[in-house]
C-alpha cells in the first residue's frame, strides 16, 4: 500500500501484469505492457499463424517485458521467437518471459544476431511514440516510473518509427511483415515511413483497447 500510494505502478508493485490472458513478469524500472498493446500481439498472432514455414520466425522489437512476444509464443508454439530492447532491465525481466537465450541487449535490429537477417516473419515493433513535450504531460506511474528509452520518441514521436521502416526491409524474410503499434493520429507518419522504404502499409484500430497499428507488407 505504501509504495503504491508513493505512485509504483500497481504492475510493478504486484511484481505481474495481465496481457491476453497470461500473468507476464514485471519488475521496477520497466516498461508496463499496456491493454492497446494486446491489438499488436494480436496482429503478431494472425501473422506468424500465416507465414510460410511450419516455424515462424518471429521478433518482438523494444521488447519492454517481453509481453508481445510471449504472447505469440503461448498462441503459437511452433514459433521462433526472439526478442530485444536497448534497456538492460528490460532485456532482465524479458528473459523471464521468454526463453532467456533469445531476449537480446542492445539498439533495435543490431541486437540481433546476424544469423536471423532476411528470415523474419514478423517484426512486432512498440517502440516509444510519445512526443517529447507531452512526456511531462503523462501520468506520474508512466514518466516517473518508467524509462525514457521506452517513452520518448522525439520531437514528433515517430524518430524511433522510421529508423524501424528503415531496418526493416533488411530483417524480414520474403512475405514477412512489419507490425509497429502507434496513434490514431500518428499513423499517417508510421504508414509514410514504411511506404519509404518500400513496404505496403495498412492501419488497423480497435477501439476497444484503444489500439492503432500499422502493417507493413513486403508483398
Amino acid at each position: 500500500m505504501r509504495r503504491r500510494a508513493e505512485g509504483l505502478p500497481l504492475e510493478q508493485v504486484l511484481g505481474w501484469a495481465e496481457f491476453l490472458g497470461l500473468r507476464i513478469a514485471v519488475e521496477p524500472g520497466v516498461f508496463v505492457p499496456r491493454r492497446r498493446t494486446e491489438l499488436l500481439a494480436r496482429e503478431a498472432i494472425d501473422a506468424a499463424r500465416a507465414a510460410a514455414g511450419p516455424e515462424p520466425l518471429v521478433v518482438d522489437l523494444c521488447c519492454g517485458s517481453g509481453a508481445v512476444g510471449a504472447a505469440v509464443l503461448a498462441a503459437v508454439p511452433a514459433a521462433v521467437v526472439h526478442a530485444a530492447d536497448i534497456d538492460a532491465a528490460a532485456v532482465r525481466c524479458a528473459r523471464r518471459n521468454l526463453p532467456p537465450e533469445r531476449v537480446h541487449a542492445g539498439d533495435l535490429g543490431r541486437a540481433l544476431p546476424a544469423a536471423l537477417r532476411g528470415r523474419v516473419d514478423v517484426l512486432a515493433v512498440n517502440a516509444p511514440y510519445v512526443p517529447t513535450a507531452r512526456i511531462p504531460l503523462m501520468p506520474p506511474e508512466a514518466r516517473d516510473h518508467e524509462p525514457a528509452t521506452a517513452l520518448d520518441g522525439g520531437d514528433d514521436g515517430l524518430d524511433l518509427h522510421r529508423r524501424v521502416a528503415a531496418a526493416a526491409p533488411a530483417l524480414l524474410a520474403p512475405g514477412g511483415v512489419l507490425l509497429i503499434e502507434t496513434s490514431t493520429e500518428q499513423a499517417a507518419g508510421t504508414a509514410a515511413a514504411m511506404t519509404r522504404h518500400g513496404l505496403l502499409p495498412h492501419t488497423t484500430e480497435d477501439p476497444d483497447v484503444a489500439g492503432t497499428v500499422v502493417r507493413g507488407s513486403t508483398r
